[in-house]
């Protein structure tokens, strides 16, 4: 019961992403499920917000956030369109990647040298480069690139995109970076304890701003693609991005308490989302209802991760740390959880050790006011 109930934690979205495709292929079998259809959705939608959700995973993992991803990719996307138009392919790649280079790089000083939140500082940075962008454009799409170009994002074998592939080699790149190198263990190490990276030797700093610089490089390569796709360049795509982005990253299952989290997640997360959406407009859903629905997908991401946080407190609580004692007795006044409770939990605490032990990080990191 134990193994089952571990499975069914670790991989509770992948089942929520395989039912919802059953269902979708109960109700409209001839619409939803034929090759044509899957292949779509997963080889020609979901790379793009998979790309950007990759960078929101990185910078959520480290405690913060980039709301300035959508606009990023605009400004890059649009600048280098006008050198892409003119042949200057390699050209336009190159400056596409140096103005997402620069504006990570922008966001990371202004978080770690400035001391602004990370949803401030991005912000900011989201404005000015939305802004640049529609000057530079006068608010016109920019249309009509070279077959050569396109073929980045168009060239098939199968149904299988160049796009899918480039996407997939990306998410292995970032996975293993993340799980076996010296950086990526300081990646998590930052969003767990900032204080405690630093004191152990690890420039976090640094390595807050080498994260804001991928991201800046995820969303420029996401331009281009996109701009290979649609045969277009346009300064109003930004919003839609960037929110796609963080909603895949939380369905996924990666919170925002820091710490924790997985590019795998992510990818998963912006499955749910595009299977969502394809399955929708199929179901002739009308789109302000289609975004309902993933607000209500998210909250309920949000929820569970909300929950298990209280859970590993009660687990780890029991006769610990006063100020812990002192959460878990506010979250039963707030009616977060029962005391009845507490016995089925305490039960599972080697299950949620690790869990518990990233809580307490972050609850220290709160009462030290550190990053």
């Amino acid at each position: 019961m134990k193994i089952f109930k571990k499975i069914l934690s670790k991989y509770s979205r992948v089942l929520l992403l395989l039912l919802i495709i059953a269902v979708l292929a109960v109700l409209k079998p001839e619409a939803f499920w034929n090759w044509s259809n899957i292949t779509t959705v997963v080889f020609q939608q979901a790379p793009f917000t998979m790309l950007m959700s990759f960078g929101m995973t990185l910078a959520i993992i480290t405690k913060g956030i980039d709301k300035s991803m959508g606009s990023v990719l605009v400004l890059s996307n649009v600048i280098a369109a006008t050198l892409v138009k003119n042949n200057q392919i390699l050209l336009g790649v190159m400056v596409a990647l140096a103005i997402g280079i620069v504006c990570g790089v922008c966001n990371g000083l202004l978080i770690t040298k400035a001391g602004i939140p990370p949803f401030v500082a991005t912000y900011g940075i989201d404005f000015i480069a939305l802004g640049l962008a529609y000057v530079y454009t006068g608010g016109v799409s920019i249309y009509g690139f070279s077959d050569s170009f396109r073929k980045i994002s168009t060239f098939s074998i199968g149904g299988i995109t160049s796009l899918a592939v480039i996407t997939f080699v990306i998410l292995l790149g970032l996975q293993f970076m993340m799980s076996c190198t010296t950086f990526g263990r300081g990646i998590f190490s930052t969003g767990t304890n900032f204080n405690a990276t630093v004191l152990s030797g690890i420039d976090a700093g640094k390595t807050i701003i080498i994260v804001y610089v991928i991201n800046g490089i995820l969303a420029a390569v996401t331009g281009i693609l996109y701009m290979a796709r649609l045969n277009a360049a346009d300064p109003g795509i930004s919003g839609n991005f960037t929110l796609d982005s963080i909603a895949a990253t939380l369905i996924g299952g990666n919170s925002f308490i820091g710490g924790e989290g997985s590019i795998a997640n992510a990818a998963v997360g912006a499955l749910i989302i595009v299977f969502i959406r394809n399955g929708m407009n199929i179901l002739g859903v009308e789109t302000t209802w289609q975004q309902a629905a993933i607000g209500f997908v998210i909250l309920a991401s949000i929820g569970k991760e909300e929950r298990l946080i209280i859970i590993t407190l009660i687990i780890q609580t029991s006769g610990q740390p006063r100020t812990n004692c002192a959460v878990l007795q506010k979250s039963w006044r707030n009616g977060s959880i029962r005391e009845a409770e507490k016995p089925s939990y305490a039960s599972q605490w080697p299950d949620f050790q690790q869990t518990a032990r990233q809580t307490e990080f972050s609850m220290n990191r709160k009462q030290t006011g550190s990053l």
